[in-house]
């Protein structure tokens, strides 16, 4: 893929730079800058280059939805200009007025409906920014939208450095270093089945935690009572006899009469949920990782946003403290390792969520394609 590296004589030419900007906002304030932070490098070496940039993203999944709690918190960093709705008065305004290393960020993406179905004439309207195109979101590689591979048809296009570094790191623990341990979470078997099948054949061992263990005790024939289960039946998959596949030894369930409980996986009620994993998995796990080379994680153990968070959090901190080539991804696992402040401690902690799975299973995604 063309690296933004490779852009000649930047000093002067409008780059539209496409970056992470789908930040957490709670009463209009940012509380999570994760992704911001991880796109600041690309900007700079745009800024710095003497390009004039004007940066564009998306945020939440309401068109109404503003970006400006980012630009607020993108100034903290950067010297930037707001340059509202794309194709707006005050966005052409804001354009003519740039000199060389300004950054410019405009409106909400989706706020325009052809975002989502990449609308031509949308893409076109983006295109008419810029003289070059970069597109820096692996958050959102996995998405065809105008702002991604429809702008990338219509400009000359390069990845930028963030993009590219999710893409080394993913493909080196495509192929672990044994022994290896592949970690998957959260919820949605259907999606992420391929993925499990795919990774017991390439890693050592493959543990399933989350909402996805659910749909596993079920088909072993296990009570889940009122638990979150996925539509699809997982009865009869081959999988689940493999001996490289880790499954939790207790649970943290709730409801019914006796409230929040921890215990074994046979024991769980039919008026309860299960919740988290318990403090006996935790334990089970700290042996695979103290022992692995390579570790991949994708999604908690447990509702993370219903504050089930002592397992996903345990697990973390062991990883952290592990030495292995640790490469993690997903919001509420990044969420739980941003609270912890040991980012630093793990190879690479991904921007994103569902893009980060769809290249693990493919090898590729759309926004990749289209920069080749």
């Amino acid at each position: 893929m063309k690296p933004v590296t490779q852009i000649e004589n930047l000093k002067g030419r409008y780059v539209v730079l496409r970056s992470s900007l789908n930040l957490p906002v709670a009463d209009g304030v940012v509380t999570n800058e994760y992704r911001l932070k991880k796109a600041l490098p690309t900007m700079r070496y745009l800024s710095e280059a003497g390009a004039r940039i004007i940066v564009l993203g998306h945020i939440g999944r309401k068109p109404e939805e503003t970006l400006k709690p980012v630009f607020d918190v993108l100034q903290n960093y950067l010297p930037v200009q707001w340059g509202g709705v794309i194709g707006g008065d005050e966005c052409v305004k804001r354009r003519e007025m740039m000199q060389d290393g300004d950054i410019l960020m405009v409106e909400n993406t989706r706020q325009h409906e052809g975002e989502t179905v990449s609308d031509p004439e949308f893409a076109k309207q983006i295109a008419e920014l810029g003289e070059v195109f970069v597109n820096d979101a692996f958050a959102v590689a996995h998405r065809s939208h105008a702002s991604t591979t429809g702008v990338a048809a219509l400009l000359p296009s390069y990845g930028g450095l963030t993009l590219l570094q999710e893409i080394q790191k993913l493909s080196a623990v495509m192929k672990p270093t044994s022994p290896s341990l592949f970690i998957i979470g959260g919820a949605k078997f259907e999606t992420k089945m391929p993925l499990v099948e795919k990774y017991l054949n390439v890693y050592n061992h493959t543990f399933i935690g989350g909402a996805l263990v659910n749909d596993v005790l079920k088909a072993k024939g296990f009570e889940v009572g009122t638990s979150l289960v996925s539509d699809v039946s997982l009865e009869g998959a081959s999988f689940l006899d493999d001996p490289k596949l880790l499954m939790p030894v207790d649970l943290v369930v709730d409801g019914g009469t006796t409230g929040r409980r921890t215990c074994d996986i046979d024991q769980v009620q039919s008026d309860e949920a299960i919740l988290d994993v318990g403090p006996k998995t935790v334990a089970m796990l700290r042996d695979y990782i103290q022992k692995a080379a390579t570790i991949l994680w994708n999604g908690p153990f447990g509702n993370y946003e219903g504050g089930y968070v002592e397992a996903t959090e345990a697990v973390a901190k062991l990883i952290a403290e592990s030495g292995a080539q640790s490469v993690v991804g997903g919001g509420d696992t990044v969420a739980a390792i941003e609270k912890l402040g040991i980012n630093d401690q793990f190879t690479h902690v991904s921007t994103g969520g569902g893009a980060m799975l769809q290249f693990l299973e493919n090898g590729t995604l759309p926004v990749i394609d289209s920069i080749i």
